[in-house]
């Protein structure tokens, strides 16, 4: 038996992190994978538009709404296991537990593997789509496989991480509906051990060299920490977490390109200022979070009775501070990406979905 419940005309903005956003001609929640799959077919027999949502964390919706059904998944199973191919431990997840508790529960099942990913609003479905990381892990490295809803054929399948085109927060089901994430299955480390700390600030606060491994629960409650000090755990009493997290990604700079645009740098700030970069697949990737601040944006940018601002903690995170609307925080973004732009010639990217809207 499926679980559907449906809701004429409600307002999307309660359903995102933003907190901003009009109505759907109707909401459905689906409670269980066999909902999701006969709703999504039966929207697409009738040419109905649809929207797919988690637990909106990285949706900026139009103070328009969304002139079709928007289909909210809900399901919660959580299985662990032993793959026969490998012997590995893995957990399996329906795409509408929230990340946060299922990572709770592989550390408290006594695994290791996903505690980096700590306190990442959103849905387990919305991971491997946006391919998700933070502290030195993206879900690449745990990845086993993906099952999706192929819209065109009608029918579910398992993909591995292979087919998927994982890069720097993204896939090749971002921005495409073709493909509806119904489950995803991630490795884990059965010796309650974390995943390599690559990421200087977490090892530094785990006492243990950059590689080195700690024990899975004490890096959950050490990252959960780290983000709660830059406002990226959600708190309904705290504006500075009624955001989308970071709002822009790291640009990434070809690297024929990258001495121009440091020399540029170093023209604005001085010969000798150390500019954080790191080096990605396609070139040098720069730190969104210091460029904008060394364009003159400050934490609570533009200030304090603005209703969209630069959260106080974080200057990468564009906040709601109570009653703004969608085309409030676009200007914003706007503002922000083309200051950075002017300053240093980078183009800052947006990295949550816009649904009928547009930087």
């Amino acid at each position: 038996m499926t679980e559907t419940s449906l809701q004429p005309g409600v307002p999307l903005a309660g359903l995102t992190t933003l907190r901003v956003g009009g109505p759907a001609r109707a909401l459905l929640r689906c409670e269980d994978t066999r909902s999701v799959v006969e709703e999504i077919l039966a929207a697409d027999a009738v040419s109905e538009p649809v929207l797919v949502m988690g637990g909106g964390s990285n949706l900026v919706i139009a103070d328009a709404g969304f002139a079709g059904t928007a289909i909210r998944i809900e399901s919660s199973r959580i299985e662990f296991g032993t793959g026969r191919e490998s012997g590995r431990a893995h957990v399996t997840a329906d795409a509408g537990v929230t990340w946060d508790d299922l990572v709770a529960a592989t550390v408290e099942a006594g695994f290791g593997g996903l505690e980096c990913l700590s306190g990442i609003p959103g849905s387990t479905g919305a991971t491997p789509v946006q391919n998700v990381g933070a502290y030195g892990v993206e879900v690449a490295d745990v990845l086993r496989e993906v099952q999706v809803l192929d819209r065109r054929s009608g029918t579910l399948r398992w993909v591995a991480p292979g087919e998927l085109g994982l890069a720097y927060r993204t896939s090749r089901l971002k921005h495409r509906d073709e493909m509806v994430v119904v489950a995803v299955s991630f490795w884990l480390n059965d010796d309650r051990a974390s995943q390599p700390l690559r990421y200087r600030e977490l090892s530094a606060a785990m006492g243990v060299e950059p590689g080195g491994r700690a024990d899975a629960a004490a890096v959950r409650e050490a990252v959960l920490a780290l983000r709660a000090g830059k406002g990226m755990v959600l708190d309904p009493d705290d504006h500075d977490t009624w955001s989308a997290g970071s709002f822009f990604t790291n640009p990434i700079v070809g690297a024929d390109d990258a001495p121009a645009i440091l020399d540029r740098i170093a023209g604005r700030l001085g010969a000798d200022v150390a500019v954080p970069t790191y080096p990605a697949p396609d070139g040098v990737k720069f730190s969104a979070g210091w460029l904008i601040e060394r364009a003159g944006y400050a934490k609570g940018y533009p200030g304090p009775h603005a209703p969209v601002r630069l959260s106080t903690k974080h200057t990468l995170a564009l906040t709601n501070r109570g009653g703004a609307t969608t085309e409030e925080l676009l200007a914003l973004a706007r503002d922000v990406r083309d200051g950075v732009a002017d300053t240093f010639g980078i183009t800052l990217h947006p990295e949550p979905v816009l649904v009928n809207c547009a930087l």
